[in-house]
């Protein structure tokens, strides 16, 4: 057997146990993998041996794909996942899987391939391979739909949920239980010991009345809910294959799953995926770093984006004070996040009790000195030098040593922030995304003086709240917001140029933006980008800026708040109506500056707000304000709505060819179009082009 960690074999009253031991998540890489085979190989030659149990090591059964054997010989190096469960289908003696924990991907298809499943009730399943660009490839599309009926195993397939064993319950599960699993699956193997001809998921027969049309209408739905996925309509394709012969359906199963692993989509869902994984860790941190202890957290304001931080404390069972000016402003802020907490629980996603117990963690008070043992604590006031100022100040004098000092702010620079106290080396920046209680990005902003333990413990903490933790250096707008800047400029000077509010929105949202620009400035609204320009216009006075937004704020049309912005909206309603008066206002601008409107095509509007995106982002690497470009696309595929699909504005340039990426910038530079010198090639973009190497090679 290998010596790497791998399933561990003992024999147990006849019943032979083999135990997935990989920590944390017992994933099935090749030396798992090997060691079932082994071990299944060792039970067959044991006459003493009646039955076999595979259980996980710990608090899981299996996560499935060893993720570190993602595009290494190791994944495909014989056994296979697929070889392993053909073994156990050839299985003369029954096997029984023990699951706890979770059950994820090819570790549910291990599960399926055993003759029995007992499973602890809060067990995690799911099939979320669809996630990845890709389908169960093991045998999960026909063995789910034969246990669980077409439908439902069609909708875990195709949506990749996770469900929980108590509320999947039987077929799936032979036994469902409260109490330790192992225990369970031994005696399930001690009354099944001699059953034969043993049940084998395969052999089960799906039945359909009306298939043709439940495929359709299937189809159908998928498509007009991922149309720019291939995957889930392979996943309905693969499940409808489950109807004919378990021989014929699986390399069916099989061939879809090769085409989609090839696939460019795949590709980009993979790479998105591992950079999230990859954006925590920092590894200028010294070894042996240690995250400071927090037991309790303080937020300063209660508005939405403090309420929203706040909640992500008691979400994460963290008490939390919550420091307003006045009585009615903590009420409001209270308020609202009580409304929050019971729409989740209408929606059936926390009891109860849960949303009690959440409330209570929210300490409400007015006075600073009820905050000073906090061990960490974050401002989320107005973005306002003179306000933070005066937060900071306080804070410095109230908090206890070794407390941290945060900033939520979003383009302020954080080291002056800092320099309000005494002690800049506790001072980061730990920028929300609104609503801060939903959205999935932090950017954690290093300070000049930040010491190295205190982005340890941002980091730690994004983890705690479920977020991706994303490490930025100090520039105006760090990395999110000063990408987003360049994006946003581009698209005004579309608008100035001659394209419209509706036609730039949708050609990105054709493209797969969750929202274009506009749509979003209106809904945060127009007045916080039209603050933060006009700073800029006095900052940066070298720099081009398109100002056709400006007279949009000075006639009032601030967004949705308003009823009015790049779009009017009816009371109650979010839905964007095209508004005559804004084309009216728009073309009077360029009028006004002598600019001669033209038709402008989605290609070209795609092309320089998006490489806008990149041509920033590649400055942002090179100045080392971010670690490495999958950082930038996680960032934007997190907190700004990037399409998945195409793994974030880096990953897409490479996708498309940094040559081709140049040599657009350059021809948009040499129109004079968008600013003219705004399309100065980033050195990093030149060198990538001239090298022949992509950014990670170059950062």
């Amino acid at each position: 057997m290998s010596q790497s960690p791998c399933p561990l074999y003992r024999v147990e009253n006849g019943v032979a146990v083999i135990t997935l031991s990989q920590p944390p998540v017992n994933p099935l890489s090749h030396a798992v993998r090997s060691a079932i085979v082994e071990g299944v190989d060792r039970a067959h030659t044991d006459v003493a041996v009646r039955a076999i149990v595979i259980v996980g090591a710990g608090r899981y059964f299996s996560a499935g794909a060893d993720m570190r054997e993602f595009g290494t010989p190791a994944a495909t190096q014989e056994p296979t996942l697929s070889t392993v469960l053909r073994i156990l289908d050839d299985t003369s003696k029954p096997v029984i899987a023990a699951i706890e924990g979770v059950a994820m991907g090819g570790g549910l298809e291990l599960a399926l391939a055993c003759h029995y499943r007992v499973a602890q009730a809060g067990t995690q399943v799911a099939l979320p391979e669809v996630k990845r660009g890709i389908l169960p490839g093991a045998g999960g599309t026909q063995r789910l739909p034969r246990l669980l009926g077409v439908e439902a195993a069609l909708d875990m397939i195709v949506t990749g949920k996770t469900v929980t064993a108590a509320a999947l319950g039987a077929p799936l599960f032979d036994r469902v239980v409260d109490g330790e699993v192992l225990s369970a699956a031994l005696a399930l193997a001690q009354e099944v010991a001699d059953s034969r001809p043993l049940p084998r998921v395969r052999d089960r027969q799906v039945k359909l009345p009306g298939a043709d049309a439940f495929f359709q209408h299937a189809r159908r739905i998928v498509q007009a809910r991922s149309p720019n996925l291939p995957a889930p309509l392979k996943c309905v394709d693969a499940v409808a294959a489950a109807l004919e012969p378990f021989d014929i359906g699986l390399p069916k199963e099989r061939a879809m799953f090769v085409e989609l692993s090839r696939s460019r989509e795949a590709r980009a869902l993979q790479h998105g995926f591992f950079a999230e994984r990859e954006a925590p860790k920092i590894p200028a941190l010294p070894a042996g770093t240690q995250a400071r202890d927090v037991q309790a957290g303080a937020v300063i304001g209660a508005g939405t984006m403090g309420g929203g931080i706040a909640m992500n404390f008691a979400n994460a069972g963290i008490p939390v004070w919550l420091r307003e000016t006045s009585q009615e402003a903590l009420d409001r802020g209270l308020g609202i996040i009580r409304r929050n907490y019971e729409a989740s629980a209408k929606k059936g996603r926390l009891t109860d009790a849960q949303v009690e117990q959440r409330m209570a963690l929210i300490r409400p008070t007015l006075q600073y000195a009820d905050i000073a043992q906090a061990d960490v604590v974050i401002e989320a006031v107005f973005e306002d030098w003179g306000v933070k100022e005066t937060v900071f100040r306080t804070l410095d004098e109230v908090m206890k040593p070794g407390a941290i000092l945060a900033t939520n702010t979003s383009t302020l620079d954080v080291n002056r922030i800092a320099a309000f106290t005494r002690r800049p080396q506790d001072v980061v920046g730990l920028h929300f995304f609104s609503p801060a209680n939903v959205m999935r990005l932090l950017e954690v902003v290093q300070g000049a003086a930040t010491a190295p333990d205190v982005i340890a413990t941002a980091m730690a903490l994004a983890k705690r709240f479920s977020k991706v933790g994303v490490l930025s250096g100090v520039c105006d707008g760090f990395i999110g917001n000063r990408m987003l800047d360049r994006y946003i400029r581009q698209a005004h000077f579309l608008l100035e140029e001659g394209a419209l509010p509706e036609q730039v929105d949708r050609a990105l949202e054709k493209f797969g933006m969750a929202m274009g620009p506009c749509r979003m400035n209106d809904m945060v609204g127009n007045d916080i980008g039209w603050a933060i320009r006009k700073r800029r216009y006095v900052e940066y006075p070298d720099q081009a800026f398109a100002r056709v937004a400006d007279p949009l704020c000075e006639a009032g049309r601030l967004g949705q708040k308003a009823g009015k912005g790049w779009y009017r909206y009816e009371p109650g309603k979010r839905d964007p109506i095209p508004d005559p008066e804004v084309r009216a206002l728009i073309e009077a601008y360029s009028a006004q500056h002598g600019i001669t409107r033209r038709r402008i095509s989605d290609q070209e509007i795609v092309e320089r707000t998006v490489f806008a995106l990149v041509n920033e982002g590649a400055r942002l690497l090179e100045e080392g304000i971010a670690q490495r470009a999958s950082d930038l696309d996680a960032v934007f595929l997190t907190g700004y709505g990037f399409p998945a699909f195409r793994g974030g504005p880096m990953h897409y340039a490479e996708s498309v060819g940094l040559f081709n990426v140049l040599r657009t910038i350059r021809g948009y530079a040499a129109r004079g179009v968008g600013g003219g010198a705004f399309w100065t090639p980033a050195p990093l973009l030149e060198r990538c082009v001239s090298e022949g190497r992509g950014f990670a090679d170059l950062t």
